[in-house]
């Protein structure tokens, strides 16, 4: 029951018998207006989705048959996966971002969609063919009950739509299936069961690099899956494309080498004789250091000095001396950051009578940062089916090289410092997954 004041109401008895006058004068066969109409020209009520204006005796409009995954997926457990009724495969997918592309927060912290049309767009593209999946970051999400509390709500803002079979994937960490990390993408293609056409594909999402835009990630992760992209103005509401820029590190940026190995007119390996040698790595963490060494330096017996296996730097210096004592030459492979740790080796090849070099690898940390996510979370699946997994090292063990990094000089006592430059070796499908936008935090 509407509640109107005195004053109201009698300016509302005003419109009626004004209306009620004009209507008899005329010989149309309009009616005249009823009392909700003409409070609707005195007060300008907002439109608010019908969910969030029913009542309490209302039924609720619930996604009941919303099931979610459990465990969620991944080797940590960190992806929400839920599928509503039972979506049946399809080869081509509409991907939709959820919040500022399905729905929108209003005041009081409560979910509507971002506009009234979005319900019927979804099921328009699912009576086109299309198989229709939600993908979102919710790294907020940082325990059970507040995963549950987020189910819960999601299954009631989408009561709306309790027709419409589709996927739906939250990545609650940042790991391999925060967008732009295409880690959802390869679930995507195994719930579907066969291939999918991402020429007739798509994804519509709002961080989109555009000058308004808090992030540019939903139009990267279209760009890392190869399928087009639209953002909610122009999927929903038919607008046309404006200006982007996607910022952060990607390969592209990064300048040509003329040589892997600078001064290249010395020898990687020097020739065989009874002195052996120290080769001294520098550099920061995932730059191909340990590669480098099984390429050049094994096949030619040099001992492999580690700390991530030998566990601290007094293991490390005695593991030189013994490859030594053997007449071996050996290869530190630590990121040696500074002149005192490198000063360590340097001393100690002076006491041992034998040359020492550095490899200095110039890799920047942009560069580290990208292929140690790109190792631990984005090989191609022919290639992490065939490899041992590996971890992530933490973004800090980066990020601390960098800060106390000192560039080395001869003067420290080097033999010969060669730059090493980073240039990319590996197969047309290894380079295709390391040339994505690789990041699991930042814009």
């Amino acid at each position: 029951m509407r509640v109107m004041s005195t004053s109201k109401k009698l300016k509302v008895e005003e419109t009626v018998t004004s209306t009620s006058v004009h209507a008899a004068a005329s010989s149309s066969n309009k009616r005249a207006l009823e009392v909700d109409e003409v409070v609707e020209t005195v007060t300008k009520v907002k439109k608010v989705h019908p969910f969030f204006t029913k009542k309490p005796s209302d039924p609720p409009s619930v996604l009941s048959n919303l099931k979610w995954t459990d465990p969620p997926l991944g080797p940590n457990k960190t992806c929400l996966h839920g599928v509503h009724l039972q979506p049946e495969p399809r080869e081509k997918v509409a991907a939709f971002d959820l919040d500022g592309t399905l729905i929108k927060w209003e005041k009081g912290g409560v979910w509507s969609w971002w506009r009234t049309i979005v319900p019927k767009a979804l099921k328009k593209a699912y009576e086109e063919g299309f198989g229709i999946v939600i993908v979102t970051n919710q790294a907020g999400l940082k325990n059970r009950a507040q995963r549950e509390e987020w189910q819960k709500n999601l299954e009631k803002i989408l009561g709306p739509v309790s027709d419409l079979p589709f996927h739906v994937y939250a990545a609650t960490a940042r790991d391999q299936y925060r967008k732009p990390m295409i880690g959802i993408w390869h679930a995507i293609e195994q719930a579907y069961g066969v291939p999918i056409d991402k020429t007739q594909s798509y994804y519509v999402g709002d961080a989109a690099g555009r000058a308004s835009d808090f992030a540019g990630t939903d139009r990267k992760w279209a760009e890392n899956v190869r399928i087009p992209f639209y953002t909610p103005e122009e999927y929903f509401l038919k607008a046309k494309p404006i200006k982007y820029a996607l910022t952060g590190f990607h390969p592209s940026s990064l300048p040509s080498s003329p040589a892997k190995f600078l001064p290249s007119n010395t020898p990687l390996t020097p020739p065989p004789t009874n002195q052996p040698e120290i080769v001294l790595f520098v550099g920061y963490p995932c730059v191909g250091k340990t590669t480098t060494f099984k390429r050049h330096f094994q096949p030619h017996g040099y001992v492999h000095v580690n700390q991530d296996t030998l566990k601290s730097r007094d293991r490390c210096i005695k593991a030189v001396g013994v490859a030594l004592d053997e007449g071996k030459s050996c290869v530190v492979d630590n990121t040696n950051r500074n002149a005192q740790t490198r000063a360590y080796y340097v001393d100690l090849a002076k006491s041992r009578g034998v040359p020492i070099r550095c490899f200095h690898f110039t890799a920047s940390r942009e560069l580290a940062t990208h292929n140690n996510l790109y190792r631990a979370y984005n090989l191609p699946p022919s290639v992490a089916s065939s490899e041992d997994p590996r971890d992530v090292l933490p973004l800090a063990a980066i990020g601390g090289f960098g800060k106390d990094f000192v560039e080395p000089e001869q003067e420290e006592g080097f033999d010969e410092i060669k730059r090493v430059n980073w240039i990319w070796e590996g197969t047309e499908e290894e380079k295709r997954y390391w040339m994505m936008w690789l990041q699991v935090d930042g814009k």
